[in-house]
């Protein structure tokens, strides 16, 4: 009798189970829609809004009408000035990134295996410091060492170089900077990947007769592989889109993608055109990123097999 109580009628096996949304289904799939909507509105929309601006045409008495057109790209691609300003922008972001994973990946290696766990906190804390302060102030102070009567010049001067240190306001200078703002991201981001890799498969290959270059070439970088790229895209991502370093420390003769946006937006008034260079930079960065994430991801297969 209590089985028989306990049991389901016929006619509730039979009914279908009450349909409801996806998001409803999991509790913290409902707890994070929210956010992810929000955050997706407020990323999504100015892009909209930009890339609808880019297609309007630039009146210099009205500042922006209304229309659908590809003046604005055409301009671009017309123009050598803003190609040349484009490629500029390419190679001071794929040198700058280059360097980083070259000083980098050292301190990293440094840090995870060699460092005592004391010494390992106070490079942390001293690779976290500099991101606290703004990039303007960093650079400022790379204008104070680089300046003529600089640090760097005056360095110089002990060695009995009495020569101009022409550094400020060049391409150089830029790389510099970038580099110093980009550095700790390098690091911290190669020291959480190489701590995950398991010290026993380094001491293994060391036992079968492996030195030190070799476990460091066939055993760590594979392994390392998908931090390496994380930290290059994203050192070449940021200096893509830098703006302080290019215009304090590469003063008004040097061009970046970055500074020009602002330059058509703030200064010309052209927001068609500078909506256009924008949208311009940023699929050129991620047409890059895909581009070298799909190449790794094949190079990462071939080294697993």
């Amino acid at each position: 009798m209590a089985m028989a109580g306990i049991a389901p009628s016929a006619q509730e096996i039979s009914r279908p189970p009450k349909w409801r949304p996806p998001l409803v289904r999991s509790p913290v799939a409902a707890l994070v829609a929210p956010g992810v909507l929000l955050v997706t509105l407020l990323l999504l929309g100015p892009l909209a809004i930009l890339l609808r601006y880019s297609f309007n045409r630039f009146v210099p008495g009205e500042l922006m009408v209304s229309a659908l057109t590809l003046g604005n790209y055409a301009k671009f691609f017309a123009d050598p000035y803003y190609q040349d300003v484009l490629w500029t922008t390419l190679r001071i972001s794929a040198l700058s990134s280059l360097l980083c994973l070259v000083l980098g990946f050292p301190v990293a290696y440094f840090m995870v295996r060699l460092a005592s766990t004391r010494l390992k906190a106070l490079m942390i804390i001293a690779l976290v410091l500099p991101l606290m302060m703004g990039n303007a102030v960093r650079t400022a102070a790379w204008m104070v060492i680089l300046g003529e009567r600089g640090l760097a010049a005056g360095i110089v001067g002990l060695f009995g170089l009495t020569g101009r240190l022409d550094i400020m306001y060049t391409e150089k200078a830029v790389i510099i900077g970038l580099v110093s703002v980009l550095l700790p991201f390098m690091i911290l981001t190669l020291q959480s990947v190489l701590e995950g890799i398991d010290r026993s498969l380094e001491d293994a290959a060391g036992s079968l007769g492996a030195s030190h270059g070799q476990i460091l070439r066939r055993v760590v970088l594979p392994l390392a592989l998908p931090g390496i790229l994380a930290g290059v895209l994203l050192c070449f991502t940021l200096s893509m889109n830098a703006y302080a370093t290019p215009v304090l420390i590469g003063g008004p003769k040097f061009h970046a993608m970055a500074p020009e946006v602002y330059q058509q937006v703030q200064r010309a008034m052209n927001w068609p055109f500078g909506a256009a260079l924008a949208f311009i930079l940023m699929i050129t960065t991620l047409a890059l990123t895909v581009g070298a994430t799909a190449l790794a991801q094949r190079r990462y297969r071939r080294w697993a097999e």
